[in-house]
């Protein structure tokens, strides 16, 4: 039986409902037939966003939506996206896919969004093709209340009171698609943009430097080094978990491999890859606290998740692929280690949202399905600014010999009305696991537990019963010490006590 100790009295950070966020990109179809269909489609929708997504997202409480790229960002300008349908430019999305962009997704319609579902806008803005006036004067659109030309212009389409966005990205991946720069080039240019971002009406921006890649740490020491916190309130982070082939060096696993009928020598390979975002977290956050000791600065892991090949038969440039426990399993040990680094960490977003890389939904005409990495959000969504939980579990492994890892993976958080709320992943792919929970501070008088589990390479697709779908979790034993459970192999449990 393993053994997992929570500590009620030791209250650590909060964790920032923003870690709980998404990333929608013009790519593939993240936002034509995922979140936009036209007013005049056959699917439900409102002002051309389709209805089920937008309660589908809403259920999970998503608090934050990052947009219009990714890659797209860099090509982007906000002006081809506003104004009539009819004289909107199109273009051509030489990001993804080569296929033509008619910008009828554009500030309106995305902020439309974002208030449908309830969310947070965060804009990436274009530093790598864009000029420094292009994004300051999308800022005055869509935050002023001033006389000025560009509040005009927003009132003539169709928007009187300004949205009062406050996160703003200032480029994306810049030492890649974003204009291959060096950090200290990149730390100047950041400069010169975020001084043109300034406040309106009330809304102070809150400008995200491009952070690094995986494990750049020169990028993070020369950004926080060359730019201080009264222009950077936050640095980004992208990490993506492509496990396709081992290697002799553990953390080489960049090749991609199929989202589905993988074996278990790549399951491990997966979810060992999936855990070295702690190292990345950790050593980053180290880099930061060096220059800024008072955290005025957030990690912003704005892109992350598990990128495997596309599907067979679809456009390899449109990264749709399928969603598996295997996928569930990398989503729910993430959001535990963000969780258990909130000191730091303060927003994160899925990469994607919809129908691209490891999605939270897929859809096909009028189909919907929610896959297993959305279960994941719903089970997690009570840890949103609750206050996170010392928590400690027992470090038996599991896997294969050329990729072991921790049997279970835990977060544990309290909510304003007291709620203990623990979150647990068993990642191994076959074996179930006894746990005794000690819980210390406190007793507890009821106990209730949500789950999802399956074969690692379950999945749940169009027009058939879903494999994979949140059920109780019974024969939980609560007592005056904590409680005792049994876990399914390749499961995800949330545990709530009263």
């Amino acid at each position: 039986m393993k053994t997992l100790l929570v500590n009620t009295n030791k209250k650590l950070s909060k964790i920032n409902k923003n870690i709980y966020g998404h990333f929608a990109e013009h790519l593939g179809r993240c936002i034509y037939g995922g979140i936009f269909v036209g007013e005049d489609s056959p699917i439900p929708n409102t002002r051309g966003i389709r209805k089920d997504v937008v309660e589908a997202l809403k259920n999970i409480k998503i608090p934050v939506v990052r947009w219009p790229g990714g890659c797209f960002a860099e090509y982007y300008n906000w002006k081809d996206g506003i104004g009539k349908l009819s004289e909107r430019k199109r273009m051509v999305n030489t990001a993804w896919g080569g296929v033509v962009e008619d910008n009828s997704f554009g500030t309106h319609e995305f902020l439309d969004f974002c208030e449908q579902v309830g969310c947070s806008p965060y804009i990436a803005g274009n530093v790598g093709s864009g000029t420094v006036r292009e994004l300051s004067e999308w800022i005055e659109y869509v935050n002023s209340d001033a006389e000025s030309p560009l509040t005009e212009l927003r009132k003539r389409n169709g928007r009187d009171k300004p949205w009062g966005i406050e996160f703003i990205g200032v480029g994306n991946e810049n030492w890649g698609c974003g204009g291959r720069m060096t950090p200290g080039f990149y730390a100047s240019l950041y400069k010169q943009f975020a001084t043109y971002i300034r406040p309106y009406g009330g809304t102070v921006p809150i400008k995200v430097a491009c952070g690094a890649d995986g494990a750049d740490y020169k990028w993070t020491s020369t950004l926080m080094k060359k730019v201080n916190g009264r222009s950077m309130s936050g640095l980004s982070l992208h990490y993506y978990t492509m496990p396709g082939y081992y290697s002799t060096d553990p953390f080489k696993w960049e090749k991609k491999s199929a989202a589905t009928g993988f074996d278990e020598a790549n399951y491990y390979r997966t979810i060992n890859r999936a855990l070295y975002i702690e190292e990345l977290v950790v050593r980053h956050k180290y880099l930061m606290d060096q220059y800024d000791p008072e955290v005025k600065i957030s990690m912003i892991v704005d892109e992350w998740g598990a990128w495997h090949s596309a599907e067979e038969g679809t456009n390899p440039r449109f990264l749709f692929q399928q969603n598996t426990m295997r996928d569930a399993i990398v989503a729910a040990v993430s959001l535990n280690i963000f969780n258990n680094h909130s000191d730091r960490v303060h927003m994160a977003n899925l990469a994607q949202m919809i129908n691209v890389i490891q999605s939270v939904i897929l859809t096909e005409g009028d189909q919907m399905v929610l896959t297993p990495t959305y279960h994941v959000f719903d089970l997690y969504k009570g840890h949103q600014d609750a206050t996170l939980i010392e928590s400690y579990v027992q470090k038996d492994m599991t896997g294969t010999e050329e990729a072991q890892v921790p049997c279970l993976n835990v977060s544990a958080s309290e909510d304003e009305a007291g709620k203990l709320r623990i979150t647990i992943a068993n990642l191994s792919a076959k074996e179930s696991q006894d746990l005794r929970c000690i819980i210390a501070g406190r007793e507890y008088s009821q106990v209730s537990a949500r789950h999802i589990a399956g074969d690692m390479n379950a999945h749940n697709q169009f027009g058939k019963a879903p494999e994979v779908e949140i059920k109780a979790l019974e024969g939980i034993k609560l007592d005056k010490e904590g409680l005792t459970l049994k876990m399914p192999a390749c499961s995800v449990v949330e545990i709530v006590l009263t």
